[in-house]
């Protein structure tokens, strides 16, 4: 845990027993209690566990870090019980809403402070302990996910070898700051679809802007969760959803012409059944952010530089390579062991005639074999794709021949023209919610001419440590700051048709 994470737990530590002093200061008054023991922190709770008789042990437990949050609020809900507040939605107001809830009761002349005997009285039923166990369990776990951590399921192998497929993750949301839900009503512990019904799990009755508590900056080369930018629009059937992405489609059926092919979409709805999902509910991806805000990148001959220096090498990145043996025969138990292939079956290494092979090789396991004598010869063997950002039948580019390319940060401020108008085209409209078009050569910001814009939000360019064999930023473009939901923290758990026992409880890097 870091320090900034540390501090965010304290912060909101504090925040859960300051927040509501206002209306504990007239109840103290009420009890007895010198009121001015309810604006200092754990003070005021230390004297609700001398009033409400619990044992004094529980007050220790509030340091632990995130228990303690749910053992301040239990002690806010004991508390209000000596005011003859038993109902469950007078528990659910105290703490969801303590900081309003409780100055009504301390402010309201009507109401009364009656003492433990009132609670030693009062006896709940069974179904009411199940109520309140169930709602407690719900209530605590979709805090711990929204402000602390989430766990996460690697589904393709587009960042191997440093994460595998089944590996199981908790992510943390601590590191960037907690994001607050853009769709607060939401089906809890379901991302955006119902099993079974196979129906939307949110409703957009309430839309919360975004906003993040306690931000910290991503750091280039972080293995970061987000949710997928082309995921916005997606085709709601199996066989598409993020794996054949909406936009990829439309391209596909236009013959490279989007306008095109997004007319055949729209004219075939029983097809390509559409569906928006606000941010928070587009699919979570995960790729390494190898250049943020500000950062002008580029990809020569597969090699990666960022701001004109080589970029950092992930230890366990892969490329695809061509590779010619020196004769003798592949022992393919020995390249195992040795060269760090997990299979070496058809998806690490295929034939390609005599001594000539195509593999799929780390950096280590390459200058390996060249040490070692193995190699003849070896060269890139370069992907091309007709998917490559943006698009735009003037940029060129290729998974391994890219940019230049800056990222925009906010604040900074562009010029607009016709070479640059697609490479921050969707940033501007999309992301930021503008109006943009180009109309005789002319570029229109929310029907303004202009050639200027001001980015309102951090951007980052993230990429799969499996170069060859991850759909990343080379193909859709920018991950806004929104769409940011937390750093991988921890492998707990990998499973292969079996545990992976030297991947438990391993740290991301």
């Amino acid at each position: 845990m870091s320090s900034h994470d540390l501090t965010v737990i304290i912060i909101i530590s504090l925040l859960i027993v300051l927040l509501p002093a206002v209306g504990l200061y007239k109840m103290f008054e009420k009890a007895k209690i010198p009121a001015w023991k309810a604006f200092v922190p754990f003070l005021n709770t230390w004297e609700i566990i001398k009033v409400t008789g619990i044992r004094k042990h529980w007050f220790f437990w509030q340091f632990i870090p995130v228990v303690g949050w749910f053992i301040s609020l239990w002690l806010l809900v004991e508390f209000v019980k000596l005011f003859g507040k038993f109902r469950f939605l007078q528990h659910a107001a105290t703490v969801l809403l303590g900081f309003a809830y409780l100055p009504a009761i301390g402010f309201n002349d009507k109401e009364k402070y009656y003492g433990p005997d009132i609670v030693k009285k009062h006896k709940k039923t069974a179904a009411r302990e199940w109520i309140d166990a169930g709602v407690f369990a719900v209530v605590a776990a979709t805090l711990i996910r929204t402000f602390v951590f989430e766990a996460y399921t690697i589904p393709t192998g587009s960042m191997e070898k440093t994460l595998l497929v089944n590996d199981f993750l908790f992510v943390s949301k601590l590191s960037y700051g907690p994001r607050i839900p853009n769709t607060p009503l939401a089906v809890p512990f379901v991302h955006h679809t119902l099993p079974i019904t196979n129906t939307k799990s949110y409703s957009e009755l309430i839309h919360i802007p975004y906003t993040r508590w306690f931000a910290s900056p991503i750091k280039r080369n972080d293995v970061v969760v987000f949710n997928f930018p082309a995921g916005d629009t997606v085709i709601n059937r199996d066989e598409y959803q993020s794996k054949n992405p909406y936009y990829d489609v439309a391209w596909d059926l236009g013959r490279g012409n989007m306008d095109v092919g997004r007319q055949m979409i729209l004219s075939n709805p029983e097809e390509y059944p559409l569906i928006i999902r606000p941010v928070d509910k587009q699919e979570n991806y995960i790729k390494r952010c190898v250049a943020i805000a500000g950062d002008t990148l580029q990809i020569i001959n597969g090699v990666l530089y960022v701001n004109g220096q080589p970029a950092f090498l992930p230890p366990k990145m892969q490329l695809s390579y061509t590779v010619t043996t020196k004769g003798q025969q592949l022992d393919y138990d020995a390249l195992k062991e040795e060269y760090d292939f997990d299979k070496a079956d058809e998806s690490e290494i295929q034939p390609m005639g005599e001594n000539h092979y195509w593999m799929l090789l780390t950096n280590e396991a390459k200058d390996k074999m060249i040490k070692n004598g193995l190699i003849d010869s070896i060269a890139l063997y370069k992907r091309t794709d007709d998917k490559i950002f943006p698009r735009d039948g003037k940029h060129h580019w290729q998974v391994d021949d890219f940019g230049p390319l800056w990222v925009p940060k906010k604040g900074a401020t562009i010029t607009l023209n016709a070479d640059n108008y697609s490479l921050y085209e969707r940033a501007i409209r999309v992301y930021e919610n503008n109006t943009l078009e180009m109309r005789n050569g002319k570029i229109f910001l929310n029907d303004q001419e202009t050639n200027k814009y001001t980015f309102k939000m951090d951007y980052f360019w993230m990429m799969g440590d499996n170069r060859h064999s991850s759909q990343d930023s080379r193909f859709w473009g920018f991950v806004p700051e929104d769409h940011i939901v937390g750093e991988a923290w921890l492998i707990w758990m990998s499973w292969d048709k079996g545990v992976r026992w030297n991947r438990m409880f391993s740290s991301i890097h």
